[in-house]
């Protein structure tokens, strides 16, 4: 008996040293004040279902940014040396001992393989569960919070993970990011409603560049106006079989294929009865009633597609809609689109090469995703809630899912373009006394609110020939405030700061600014953007059997990438690896000479008149806009 009770004591503490997890004591993981503008509205209904997602350690994270780094300097030998898909999942994937550790505390909360999804390198779990048991395995409560938009989220401000269990996980999201997914309004011009503009008496107008540009691309932008202002006029692509191009849609907005047509007979006639392949993320439509057409990815295809023709076109669209509303007839949230697309497009390995995205948010959020249209008809006046100085959180959260968008999709040879936002240094109003660029860290005080991501290539905007910043709105540019947070500098892995390949000539800039310009508005070490840019407003487009005008850095982004497809197209006509991760190209020496610098303008916001275009590389427009002539011969 005594034998017999010895060895059932020794089995259990068996059992529970290899569970360690049962005996670690709770440790809070995070913890945040309740962001400015929500309050608790209630708590979620007993079948509300969340999808939580754990983020486990990538060791050998840094090994990949080394192999980015070097396939995408145009000066290292290994330029063009892409990795596959298989070898960005091993660097990627985390130590078999956190994956162990993971495994058994789901495990002790009834939590089976079967019930999980996997990444393909194991670096993120799914797991889609009640509201209660979340709230069990966090050691949490998780409440409905409602924004004073009317927006509602189910999230928690502090939930804790066994303290032995803290060096297996990153992170576990969603908890304590409150980003809104939120829709700006576009700024669009009905043609029967437009004012009347004096275009100039000359039939066109020579550029400083010489370059030859009908006069009426002062007024409407168009695909000849693109080509005779970017140097790409005659050119014909011989499009590659491995070349291919890509558009991200969101919050249900649908490409209308009826429109494209229209526009192709319009502009692009060569491309008439062509079309795109359409990929369904998570249960995304593409609903083709005319009524319903998008805005925004109706100018994102119909711009990109009508550029790069006939260079094989997808265009994505991921399921989820705003604003969320915990209740019973909507049991899951689907607040987090961009990880679902990222989820998809990382799993495959037909991802196009250039693909451009529209969508985004600012850093106080720290969350994606909103349409970057111009917000003419509506300020941005409901500064997201965050704090400034961020709890790690959502910054880690953020950064985590950017760096491999940039780095894990980078390295395997995909080049990606974001908007960079259409509210200058942050809320496109240059008036002191109604700006609504404020801290979150309880401060209360004016800082310039960075747009979310800078991680990627980000494209401002230009308007008028010849070029200068936008300034029917202004074009969004500054520099990142993520990790300047002295409480996420431990978390190395995370770290954001300015990358050294734009380290000498966003310097330079700096340095010419009279001493204490906007003294404790910006991080002046974070990453600055954007990195180009292109024309920005008064894009001709269809949408819904009509044509329209239509502005913001939403058209200059799927723009910019239709050139980088046909850069693409050189390149592999000449048997060489696509373009990759573009950054470190762009601020090579000698690239600037294949951009066309603006030097007049300036990005307004937070009470202020911005930065200033200015010679050279500047927060406004980068570089500068494309000279695909002058680039196709210095890509190669």
């Amino acid at each position: 008996m005594r034998v017999s009770v010895l060895s059932g004591l020794l089995s259990v503490l068996c059992l529970c040293a290899s569970n360690g997890w049962a005996l670690s004591p709770l440790k809070v993981k995070e913890s945040i004040i309740a962001p400015r503008g929500w309050i608790k509205s209630g708590v979620p209904p007993a079948d509300h279902r969340i999808v939580l997602r754990i983020a486990l350690p990538q060791p050998n994270f840094s090994i990949l940014e080394k192999h980015l780094y070097e396939v995408s300097d145009p000066h290292h030998n290994r330029y063009g040396a892409h990795l596959s898909k298989e070898e960005t999942e091993a660097l990627v994937a985390p130590h078999q001992d956190s994956i162990d550790a993971v495994n058994e505390w789901l495990e002790l909360h009834g939590i089976q393989e079967a019930d999980l999804v996997r990444s393909p390198a194991k670096d993120w779990v799914t797991i889609t569960m009640p509201v209660s048991l979340a709230e069990k395995m966090l050691d949490t409560k998780y409440n409905v919070w409602k924004h004073s938009s009317g927006d509602e989220m189910v999230r928690t401000t502090i939930y804790s993970l066994p303290e032995n269990l803290h060096r297996h996980i990153d992170l576990v999201q969603p908890t304590t990011m409150f980003g809104r997914f939120k829709r700006d309004k576009s700024t669009i011009v009905w043609l029967d409603e437009a004012v009347e503009e004096t275009v100039q008496k000359a039939a066109t107008i020579t550029t400083a560049s010489g370059v030859v540009v009908d006069a009426s691309c002062n007024t409407t932008i168009t695909i000849k106006c693109l080509q005779q202002l970017y140097n790409a006029v005659g050119f014909v692509p011989k499009p590659a079989k491995k070349n291919s191009i890509g558009i991200t849609g969101y919050l249900e907005e649908f490409a209308n294929i009826q429109d494209l047509q229209s526009f192709y007979a319009d502009q692009r006639p060569d491309a008439l009865n062509t079309s795109f392949k359409f990929l369904s993320v998570k249960g995304g439509l593409n609903d083709q009633n005319l009524s319903l057409s998008g805005a925004e990815a109706g100018l994102d295809v119909q711009f990109a597609f009508g550029l790069s023709h006939p260079i094989p076109a997808t265009f994505y669209s991921t399921a989820g809609r705003p604003p969320f509303k915990p209740d019973v007839g909507t049991p899951e949230d689907t607040n987090e689109p961009y990880t679902d697309w990222l989820d998809f497009v990382l799993a495959r390995n037909d991802t196009p090469l250039s693909i451009s995205t529209s969508y985004g948010d600012d850093e106080q959020t720290g969350n994606v995703l909103a349409p970057k249209f111009s917000p003419i008809s509506q300020l941005r006046l409901n500064i997201s809630p965050e704090k400034f100085r961020p709890p790690c959180m959502p910054e880690l959260c953020s950064t985590r899912i950017f760096r491999l968008c940039w780095r894990g999709i980078g390295a395997r040879g995909v080049s990606l373009m974001f908007s960079s936002g259409d509210g200058g240094v942050g809320d496109n109003d240059p008036n002191p006394a109604t700006q609504q660029c404020f801290t979150n860290d309880g401060r209360n005080v004016t800082r310039f609110i960075p747009s979310f991501p800078a991680s990627v290539t980000v494209v401002g905007g230009t308007t008028n020939v010849p070029e200068v910043a936008v300034s029917r709105f202004f074009s969004g540019g500054g520099f990142s405030d993520y990790g300047s947070s002295t409480r996420c500098i431990a978390h190395t892995a995370f770290k954001f700061d300015r990358p050294s390949y734009q380290k000498d000539v966003v310097d330079k800039y700096l340095a010419a600014l009279p001493k204490g310009t906007y003294k404790g508005l910006f991080n002046s070490n974070g990453r600055a953007y954007p990195d180009v840019a292109a024309q920005s407003d008064r894009y001709r487009i269809f949408l819904s059997g009509r044509p329209i005008l239509i502005g913001g850095t939403s058209a200059s982004s799927p723009a910019f990438t239709g050139f980088v497809s046909l850069l693409n197209d050189v390149r592999l006509a000449k048997g060489k690896p696509p373009l990759g991760f573009l950054n470190p190209l762009i601020y090579s020496k000698g690239v600037d000479a294949g951009f066309n610098d603006i030097t007049v303008g300036h990005n307004s916001g937070c009470g202020t008149t911005g930065f200033n275009a200015t010679k050279g590389w500047d927060p406004v427009t980068g570089f500068g806009t494309p000279n695909f002539g002058k680039l196709k011969k210095l890509v190669c």
